[in-house]
């Protein structure tokens, strides 16, 4: 890629390069390819934050030296993808519904794959429990039909946490706090980070149990929302930031017509998490900050110098800019309701080679790189549409 919209010092005009991951279990693949894409022209993010999988991810970049990202990650999704040894006729029904462009076979092998997904769990990741957790006994922990002990032992594999609290990328994992049902971000810049924080970003029950972090319990922080993007938002003090936001569930959709066409959409808008309409807040949010520092330049120091209200507006104006640049995962239409949890080899391929296809098309536009111009100061960019 060519350097346009870089300095002469060969480095984008952003004080932070931003990754911020979405939730979406299987789906997560997309943005591993979306990472090597990065990777490959040299954008390295500075800040990282993610939720549920997308935690993970961002754990396995900031745990690790930039030359080893890739391939960790790689590791990491090959592993959870291993195929049980008594299903080769499935991954070859698999290939050959691609290769033959069948989308009805296709989606029937999705559908296969993510019945193994559900009897068998994912390797390094989650397995199901021995005892149910209908007859088991009243745990937290037990209450819930797959065990991720294997994570935690991929986590400190893969991870390295001494690595992500020494602070080279800044970085960030959601989690809903059960009692307060409020999100909560675990944030290097104030916290150890453990393997348990990453696990309780992707607690997502019934599935997955609980996870206990200093004395409280979380779940899942796609509960309540599945971006990071609130946690870049509201850590002060703000900068000009260059964001490439990964969703791996598009807002936008068709009227379904039929009951599986329902749940498919529903599940779409529900971990969407409303990515525009959060933008377009953002963008506003902006404005008036803008607005608020040119007005505040106007006004003598000397004037209202104990005026609450006053210092509250200095507090809160500046000129930062943004571009948020959005690499949407548009799932194809054999991938159905399970598609967050078919983790079969072929389809994670697929997943991955979408994420370096679009984010290479997308860096193709060098007014990503350039800073805005507008009156907001931030810059959205969807290239997929």
């Amino acid at each position: 890629m060519a350097t346009h919209g870089k300095t002469a010092s060969g480095r984008v005009p952003f004080e932070r390069i931003a990754l911020v991951l979405q939730g979406g279990g299987a789906l997560g693949a997309y943005q591993g390819g979306v990472y090597e894409a990065l990777a490959e022209v040299g954008l390295h993010p500075n800040w990282v934050g993610g939720i549920s999988i997308g935690a993970i991810n961002a754990a396995i970049i900031a745990g690790n030296a930039p030359s080893d990202r890739v391939g960790r990650l790689r590791t990491f999704w090959e592993r959870v993808t291993e195929p049980p040894p008594w299903i080769p006729s499935l991954m070859t029904s698999a290939l050959g519904a691609m290769e033959f462009g069948s989308d009805i076979l296709h989606g029937l092998v999705n559908q296969a794959h993510a019945g193994v997904t559900l009897v068998n769990g994912a390797p390094g990741f989650f397995v199901p429990r021995q005892i149910p957790p209908f007859v088991a006994a009243a745990s937290v922990e037990a209450n819930s039909f797959y065990d991720v002990a294997p994570l935690r032992g991929t986590l400190e594999e893969l991870v390295d946490f001494d690595r992500i609290n020494a602070q080279e990328i800044r970085f960030g994992v959601g989690a809903v706090n059960i009692r307060s049902g409020n999100l909560e971000f675990f944030d290097n810049a104030g916290q150890t980070i453990r393997a348990e924080h990453v696990m309780a970003s992707g607690a997502l029950p019934p599935g997955f149990p609980a996870v206990k972090v200093d004395g409280e319990y979380y779940w899942d922080g796609g509960l309540v929302s599945n971006t990071p993007l609130q946690w870049l938002r509201d850590i002060r003090p703000r900068q000009d930031t260059l964001v490439f936001q990964v969703d791996l569930w598009s807002a936008k959709g068709e009227v379904p017509l039929d009951l599986i066409g329902i749940d498919l959409r529903q599940k779409d808008i529900r971990f969407s998490s409303r990515t525009r309409k959060n933008t377009d807040q953002f963008k506003q949010e902006q404005r008036l900050r803008r607005a608020a520092h040119r007005l505040l330049a106007m006004m003598p120091d000397q004037k209202f110098p104990d005026d609450p209200d006053v210092a509250l507006l200095r507090a809160e104006a500046d000129e930062t800019v943004y571009n948020i640049v959005h690499l949407i995962y548009r799932a194809k239409g054999y991938e159905g309701t399970s598609k967050d949890y078919e983790f079969s080899r072929a389809t994670m391929e697929e997943h991955w080679a979408a994420g370096y296809a679009d984010t290479v098309r997308t860096l193709r536009h060098p007014e990503i790189l350039k800073r805005p111009d507008t009156p907001d100061g931030v810059a959205t960019f969807d290239l997929g549409e």
